[in-house]
């Protein structure tokens, strides 16, 4: 149960920090969703599907603030990355290697900063927010679409910014966390 509510809430907690720390993200969202909508004031399921930008978003502040903060596995084989380096059989079959989501993509740009831009170009296994392989969430599509559906709610009504008083603290624990909460401003935009 905790896997398709407490991550998701995270999820979405952590993409409302991200773009009202980043106004600029959040407005190009707000007219992405504003266009697909028209004069409409509901979502249809079409719609989620057209949230191009809104999804590269989602998917930055997942990067960023994934939901489940590290995979832990076995190796069963040594593991090369794409610049070359290896760990060896040896070493793969000792040890359970917790694999944080961002290793792979660290030398590619700048992992501190929020860049929905980033995600076309980056190698399929740097965004594992949700695992990868045999044992990914079999909720991942389901999860998105809500993020979507949250994110198109929320900043069809509101413009966010974040308390600078009160800045989150992550706790990484099986859900990342922030200790003090995620403390937002909200305007209504109508």
């Amino acid at each position: 149960m905790f896997e398709g509510h407490d991550t998701t809430a995270s999820g979405i907690s952590w993409l409302l920090y991200c773009l009202a720390s980043h106004p600029e993200h959040q407005a190009r969202c707000r007219e992405e969703i504003q266009g697909i909508l028209g004069h409409r004031e509901t979502l249809q399921w079409e719609d989620l599907g057209k949230m191009t930008y809104s999804t590269m978003c989602i998917r930055e502040s997942l990067r960023l603030y994934p939901p489940v903060p590290g995979v832990s596995r076995q190796l069963s084989k040594p593991i090369t990355f794409p610049d070359g380096r290896t760990l060896p059989e040896v070493l793969c079959s000792l040890t359970n290697c917790f694999f944080l989501l961002r290793i792979l993509h660290l030398q590619v740009f700048d992992p501190l900063r929020f860049s929905p831009e980033n995600i076309s170009g980056r190698h399929s296994h740097a965004f594992l927010p949700f695992s990868a392989g045999m044992r990914n969430c079999i909720g991942q599509q389901f999860a998105m679409n809500e993020m979507k559906v949250a994110l198109a709610l929320t900043l069809l009504r509101f413009e966010l910014s974040p308390d600078p008083t009160k800045p989150p603290c992550k706790i990484p624990h099986i859900i990342l966390r922030s200790k003090n909460g995620i403390h937002l401003y909200l305007k209504k935009v109508r």
